[in-house]
This record gives C-alpha cells, sequence and structure tokens, in this order.
C-alpha cells in the first residue's frame, strides 16, 4: 500500500516523514520525493506471531511517499508536483497548525490543486481525441466510445467539482484507469500541531467539511524520540504526550483506506495480508498467489480473534469455529484462511 505524504510548504510533511519512517529528509530529493517504509501497527498479528513462533513473519507495510511541498502561490506548478503521487492508494495532507494558516481553508485550497491538476490530464486527452476521432481511422469508434466517456468527466472538473461521489459507468471506469485521478482517492488531513494541545474546534471544523482527520505533534515527538530512551517518557510526560502519535498515525492512515487484513498462519510463517473491503475469498487467494485462484477448490477461514482466545487451532475446531467457504465468500477482517488448491 502506497501513502502519499502532501502538503503546502512549511507544514511539517517532512518531520511526520521522519517520525513514520525513521528516515531522515534527504536534501537532495527535495524537488523529486523521497519514499520509506513503515510497519503497520498490528497487534492481532503480534499475537498470531506469539502463538505459531514462526521462522518468517510478514506483517502489513505502508509505503510512504514525502512528496515535493506545494506552493500556495503557484498554482500551475502544483499540478506538476502532485503528479508523482498518482499511484498513491491514500493522500495523507498535512496541515502545520503552528503556520498561522487557517486549516479548514488550506483544506480546501488543496482540493482545488487536486481537481486541477486532474482536469489538466483528463483534458489533455479529450482534445487529444477531439482530433484523433475526427480522423478515418480503424479505432475511430474506439477512440469516440472514449471520448464519450470522459467528456462529463472533464466537464465536472471543468465546474470545480471533484469526483469523489461521482458513480463512474463501466466505460467511463475503463477510460480514465491510466490517469489514477487524484480527486477520486480517499485522504486524510493529519494536523501538525505545535504542542501537545489540540484545538478541538479546528478538528471539528474540519470534520464538519467532510475531512478525516487526525491531530499530533511530529516535531515535539520527534524531539522526544531523539533523547536517550531512558529520559523519553519523562520528557514526554512533561510535555503532555500521553501515548505516541505513530502508531495512532499509521493506522488511521490504514484505516482510510478501507481495506481490511486477513492472514495466512503457520509454523513457517505468519502474513499479513490486505484485501479491499468487500471483495471475495477468490480475490484473497489471487492476492496470495495467482496459482491459488486458478486452481481454487475451497476455503477453510476462522477469525483469528477466536482463535487467539481459544489458544489453538485444536481448540477452535472442537468449537465449531472453523468453517469451509466457496469462492463466493466475502472476507471478514481478521479473518484466517486457508486456501485448499488444485494447481
Amino acid at each position: 500500500m502506497k501513502a502519499g505524504l502532501v502538503g503546502y510548504q512549511g507544514g511539517g510533511k517532512s518531520a511526520l516523514f521522519e517520525l513514520l519512517t525513521g528516515l531522515k529528509p534527504d536534501p537532495s530529493k527535495t524537488h523529486s520525493g523521497q519514499v520509506g517504509v513503515a510497519t503497520v501497527p498490528d497487534e492481532r498479528f503480534d499475537r498470531l506471531v506469539d502463538l505459531y513462533q514462526p521462522k518468517k513473519i510478514v506483517p502489513t507495510k505502508i509505503e510512504l511517499f514525502d512528496t515535493p511541498g506545494l506552493s500556495r502561490d503557484e498554482k500551475e506548478g502544483n499540478a506538476q508536483r502532485l503528479s508523482v503521487i498518482r499511484e498513491a492508494s491514500v493522500l495523507v495532507q498535512v496541515i502545520g497548525q503552528f503556520a498561522g494558516c487557517d486549516p479548514t481553508a488550506e483544506a480546501s485550497a488543496f482540493i482545488d490543486d487536486l481537481i486541477l491538476a486532474d482536469s489538466q490530464v483528463v483534458s489533455n486527452r479529450v482534445e487529444r481525441l477531439k482530433k484523433d476521432a475526427a480522423k478515418p481511422r480503424p479505432d475511430r469508434d474506439e477512440l469516440q466510445a472514449e471520448l464519450e466517456a470522459l467528456l462529463p468527466i472533464a466537464e465536472r472538473l471543468e465546474n470545480g467539482d471533484e469526483l469523489a461521489d461521482m458513480e463512474f459507468s463501466e466505460a467511463q471506469v475503463k477510460a480514465a484507469s491510466s490517469f489514477a485521478l487524484l480527486t477520486r482517492k480517499r485522504r486524510l488531513v493529519v494536523l501538525n500541531t505545535a504542542d501537545s494541545d489540540i484545538d478541538a474546534e479546528v478538528v471539528a471544523n474540519l470534520e464538519s467539511a467532510g475531512h478525516a482527520v487526525i491531530a499530533a505533534p511530529a516535531g515535539l515527538e520527534l524531539e522526544v524520540l531523539a533523547l536517550p530512551e531512558e529520559e523519553q517518557a519523562e520528557f514526554g510526560a512533561e510535555m503532555g504526550l500521553a501515548e505516541p502519535s505513530r502508531r495512532l498515525l499509521l493506522r488511521k492512515i490504514f484505516e482510510v483506506t478501507d481495506q481490511i487484513t486477513f492472514y495466512t498462519c503457520a509454523e513457517k510463517e505468519v502474513h499479513a495480508w490486505l484485501l479491499n473491503r468487500g471483495e471475495t475469498v477468490l480475490d484473497a487467494a489471487d492476492t496470495i498467489h495467482s496459482d491459488l485462484a486458478r486452481g481454487f477448490v475451497r476455503a477453510e477461514i476462522w477469525s483469528a480473534d477466536d482463535l487467539l482466545r481459544l489458544g489453538s487451532e485444536r481448540e477452535l475446531k472442537a468449537a465449531g469455529l472453523q468453517h469451509v467457504e466457496g469462492k463466493e465468500y466475502v472476507v471478514q477482517d481478521g479473518d484466517e484462511i486457508f486456501i485448499r488448491s488444485g494447481i
């Protein structure tokens, strides 16, 4: 899973990147962006590892991309800066409350930048299609169909509206698939505060405007982490940091994507996998390996929570909590899955 850290210059975006990944910002990558990886905190996964004692563990990870800072004045340049995160699953906008800005206004301005960036790529394609579809060529019908699919999308963007709540037809999904449209991505606002005091009114205003929000003092927490380990708890308490934000931030980024976690467990390996909410066990099999999906016979499934509560697969089966499912079964968060395949 990829998350793009975005924000206007001076908001503390790189501090958040360092807090989440442990990597120092690289000055040489200021204009190109920097990539780091963080493990998603998962207490259930940790307990499964303790239970199975496997030789190998594979937790869920988030790839974080610290993007070039956006300009509040040069909007045209922002579209280019945003292009580097089109492959991200979620956009994490970092707003520095200490920068003297209006967080709600800045979140709104960011949406405007996303709309402009999407409008540019879609309108460029529309103009190209208009020219090509007017020529006598063998794929003219296909080009005309693509044009008709994109025109309502282009019009909506030109009117200053994002695409998150627009229902796409199958033709529109196909026509827009290569654009990785920014305004259709899930978003999270991280309110980067100067200290541990969080302005509840600011958070409420952002939430009432439709934003998913979490507040954290990234810079202050980096200062705490730089101290000797034996001093961190005492200094953190003095600063009012009841609980480190890193775990909360990573979990919130994960939750915003609306994905679930399922597990495959054995003495050889305990592996946490991601799946879009609502997908089936056949999709899960394909996520593990395409051969498992092609040769799918059935899936043996149980809840990891039930297993951890009872203490062993033997007790779980004795309680009748293991069930066998076909390929249409919708995977639930926390399912542990064993695929039977004919290949």
